[in-house]
């Protein structure tokens, strides 16, 4: 009998003010928030670490919070992907893996490496930059030890237990619409992000042992709830890709892989946040595909006391406004 892969169906972020008294109970203090959705969700896209670096104190407080069995999606550093676009990212890298995200342990999942929509494939650039990625988090915390003295005093450059790495690449431009692009992709195992958005282009190759799914709003960016006939659909396609086969639909550039036998690990992260619907929208995704946790309240409901500490993501910074991508 064929096995099949682990779907993980959960959010992106979250640290959302328009979700408390709706998906959050009313009452739950905010250093609470992560507890309680980690146990509403398998994984959690964390979004603080594109905008800056985190400290490793930080990522052990969110391993503690969530349960076992829980992993984080951690994206990467805007600093390497939009602003540095890739060039001189020797440092930046190192500085990024050396922030503590491998304190995390078994709970670190896929890294998110999201591109602008004016970056353009160059293939040279981009096989420069695959090559870099640590394919384990022993070669992250060697790469991790080549930090500059912004993080002298606060790094963390060691991995308690070696686990493979997976990293994933979001394009945003239509350039990366090629061939050469999905067989770079395959040479060095690294994911390609299928984001379902009209404002980019939708590709469904397989490129790892994995698929990474970033639902953001089909008709409008960050704002568009999914009806449930495109729930059922996406639920088809991720059951044939967690059966280690291709959705007879997908938009593909290659040829299909062939079949594995293992299947296929999925992740699936609701982006569509800015209307409160994204972690409705996983949940019914999950039901869907018989893979919903059941409610956890055991997370307390309590005002939040004066001077109590709180280990918070930062919040989207063009958030609830209407945004551009950054």
């Amino acid at each position: 009998m064929a096995k099949t892969g682990t779907i993980r169906i959960g959010i992106s972020g979250w640290t959302y003010a328009p979700w408390r008294g709706v998906f959050y109970p009313k009452g739950l203090a905010r250093k609470s928030e992560l507890a309680y959705a980690s146990r509403q969700f398998p994984s959690i896209e964390i979004n603080g670490t594109f905008y800056g670096l985190q400290k490793p104190d930080v990522f052990a407080r969110w391993r503690d919070e969530t349960p076992e069995g829980f992993v984080f999606s951690v994206k990467g550093s805007r600093y390497i992907t939009h602003l540095k676009r890739l060039r001189d990212i020797e440092t930046p890298l190192a500085n990024f893996l050396a922030s503590g995200l491998l304190r995390l342990g078994p709970k670190l999942g896929p890294i998110l490496w999201q591109f602008p929509p004016s970056l353009t494939f160059d293939a040279d650039l981009f096989a420069r930059f695959l090559a870099m990625l640590p394919k384990d988090t022993n070669a992250a915390a060697e790469i991790a030890k080549r930090h500059d003295e912004r993080l002298d005093g606060r790094a963390w450059t060691k991995s308690e237990t070696r686990q493979p790495m997976r990293h994933a690449l979001e394009i945003r431009h239509d350039s990366f619409c090629t061939p050469g692009f999905i067989e770079l992709l395959r040479e060095y195992k690294v994911g390609l992000v299928v984001a379902d958005t009209v404002e980019w282009p939708l590709l469904m190759d397989v490129t790892a042992n994995f698929i990474y799914c970033r639902l953001h709003g089909s008709e409008q960016l960050y704002v568009s709830g999914y009806s449930d006939e495109a729930l059922d659909h996406w639920a088809g396609r991720i059951d044939a890709w967690t059966h280690g086969i291709e959705p007879d639909d997908a938009n593909r550039i290659k040829s299909p892989l062939k079949r594995s036998a293992k299947g296929r690990d999925v992740y699936v992260y609701f982006d569509n946040d800015v209307k409160v619907r994204a972690p409705a929208d996983a949940r019914s995704l999950a039901e869907r595909l018989g893979v919903a946790p059941p409610p956890d309240n055991s997370v307390p409901v309590h005002p939040k006391r004066r001077g109590s500490r709180s280990v918070v993501e930062e919040p989207r910074r063009h958030w609830p406004t209407p945004r551009s991508a950054p």
